[in-house]
């Protein structure tokens, strides 16, 4: 698949690419343009599974697909994580009706203009780059998972505790080129023109870590459907 380089995410009204991407979940091949003609699609292009925020908001996600198959819209999650590990992990953690795709070179995720962030010690251009003191003053809070707001590694750290979940080496080797990927779900209608999207780009970080409400996506997935 050729690459496509945008001037930021995809925005409502831009045509999205088509990316053809291996299945997780099932055998073949996961294409979009699969999608165009017969509904519209919800997809999530998501950092990978060693990312403890991510697998939260696939799952999330995941939370959803029987609502909005209900609506007929269809839903795709997308992780930078290789096939493999990937197949390994939702075997011992399966998602009802859950289509996923696996994309460790982040094509997809540059397609949509989704950009990776640049870690460096004290300069922050947003959203290509941050410093790790701007990093390390980010607050996270999750109610009931986490014993309250910390930064961002020690929140991770946690959470990856709390899960039980093992770095293998192909975790670490997407972790040292995609964590500074920004992350973007975006709707698209019957003919592949987003709709709507919510990304980690705007608002200076502010979106970091943070996902849609379940009532904001559905509301969205609603005026598509209709």
């Amino acid at each position: 698949m050729s690459e496509r380089h945008v001037d930021g995410p995809l925005q409502p009204g831009d045509r999205a690419p088509n990316i053809v991407l291996d299945a997780i979940t099932r055998d073949g091949k996961v294409a979009l343009e699969d999608f165009r003609g017969q509904s519209p699609i919800l997809i999530g292009l998501f950092r990978g599974l060693h990312c403890p925020f991510c697998r939260r908001h696939i799952a999330a996600q995941a939370q959803l697909d029987a609502a909005l198959l209900e609506k007929g819209v269809e839903s795709l999650t997308v992780v930078n994580t290789p096939i493999e590990r990937a197949r390994l992990y939702f075997r011992y953690h399966p998602l009802p009706n859950l289509l996923a795709a696996s994309d460790p070179e982040r094509i997809s995720h540059r397609a949509f203009g989704l950009p990776t962030l640049e870690f460096t010690e004290n300069e922050t251009e947003w959203p290509h780059k941050v410093g790790m003191d701007v990093v390390m003053s980010m607050q996270v809070d999750i109610p009931g998972e986490l014993s309250g707001p910390m930064n961002r590694l020690a929140a991770a750290e946690q959470l990856n505790k709390k899960d039980g979940y093992e770095m293998m080496d192909a975790d670490q080797r997407m972790a040292a080129t995609g964590e500074g990927q920004l992350f973007g779900q975006f709707l698209l209608d019957r003919e592949g023109i987003v709709r709507w999207t919510f990304t980690e780009v705007p608002e200076g970080g502010q979106r970091m870590f943070g996902m849609p409400s379940p009532q904001e996506l559905m509301s969205a997935a609603s005026q598509v459907a209709g």
